[in-house]
């Protein structure tokens, strides 16, 4: 996992809205500190290649990810973040989290987080995540996702009845298709190609046509309810924690020294 960055020489900042104010380069050690305390197990996985001519310290690292198990084994996080990322958009995803029914069967549901995602939003799925009963299989609607945005102030879109974005239309969290490729999913319905099946997406765009800030994606079975407590997280008012702002947020934030 990438070290901590140094931050107690700079300067902290109370910022607000929290679906602007980006991970503060801080979302590998965020989420990992939170899965620790949790008590979950951590490894790490590396994979490279060497030269026969070559010693090891001259390894190419191809990959190194860090997993982290649920003591029941029946979730985990990875962070995946690589020389070859998988993209949401044009932003590369960093933790994939991901349930299933017993400690013998395939996943049930996939939910991908790229860099940029506040952590308070990954973290806050996690800790429902870690309260259900039932980590493979959702009972809730998705009118649960709607209600957790419009209670903090989104506004739906007239044409797409399941999509919400903030006020400033810079962040979006809509019901749709998904990709054909890249997206795991337990149900064998999503593997048919002609089923064009429907999960939660998630984006934040602060300047239209300048890339995206974020982005955040849960496969078909994702349950509507770990998908509501990420929503609710992320148009969440209370201000965050950050030492260092996105560039492309610049103007658009509500920032207080902490002193």
């Amino acid at each position: 996992m990438p070290p901590s960055s140094d931050f107690p020489s700079l300067p902290a900042y109370w910022v607000t809205p929290r679906h602007l104010a980006g991970d503060d380069g801080l979302l590998a050690d965020q989420v990992g500190s939170h899965l620790t305390a949790a008590g979950w197990t951590s490894l790490t996985l590396v994979r490279g290649r060497r030269e026969p001519d070559e010693s090891d310290d001259a390894r190419q690292v191809l990959r190194s990810t860090v997993l982290y198990i649920a003591s029941d084994a029946l979730s985990w996080a990875q962070w995946v973040l690589a020389d070859e990322p998988i993209l949401l958009g044009d932003q590369p995803v960093a933790w994939t989290v991901s349930a299933r029914a017993t400690p013998d069967s395939l996943p049930q549901w996939n939910a991908y987080f790229s860099v940029g995602t506040p952590s308070e939003a990954v973290t806050d799925f996690l800790l429902a995540l870690e309260d259900r009963p039932d980590l493979a299989h959702g009972y809730a609607g998705p009118q649960v996702v709607l209600d957790a945005l419009v209670g903090s102030g989104w506004i739906g879109d007239i044409d797409t009845p399941t999509a919400m974005s903030d006020p400033r239309l810079a962040a979006t969290m809509a019901l749709t298709a998904l990709p054909d490729e890249g997206i795991q999913d337990g149900d064998p319905f999503v593997l048919d190609p002609e089923a064009e099946a429907a999960g939660w997406q998630a984006w934040c765009e602060p300047r239209m046509g300048a890339g995206l800030l974020w982005a955040a994606m849960f496969s078909a079975s994702t349950p509507h309810d770990l998908v509501a407590a990420f929503a609710a997280s992320l148009a969440s008012p209370a201000p965050v924690l950050r030492h260092s702002l996105p560039e492309s947020s610049e103007g658009q934030l509500t920032v207080q020294p902490t002193v």
